[in-house]
């Protein structure tokens, strides 16, 4: 019999930690579905992780948030 354990932690951050993390969040957000969306768009032609870890960085960051 395995038993699992978890924790669970409450957060509260003041409005400056708040509008970080939102932002943070969108952020990836963003990036996860630009890759998507690169990836159905292409699907014949697959890129590799390499390819996709140097990408970010010439996504204009004006769109993240």
């Amino acid at each position: 019999m395995k038993i699992l354990k978890g924790y669970v932690f409450r957060l509260y951050p003041n409005k400056n930690q708040e509008e970080l993390i939102n932002k943070t969040i969108g952020c990836s957000r963003f990036i996860y579905n630009y890759f998507l969306a690169d990836h159905i768009k292409e699907l014949k032609k697959s890129k590799t992780t390499y390819e996709q870890i140097k990408h970010p960085s010439l996504i204009k960051v004006d769109k993240c948030f």
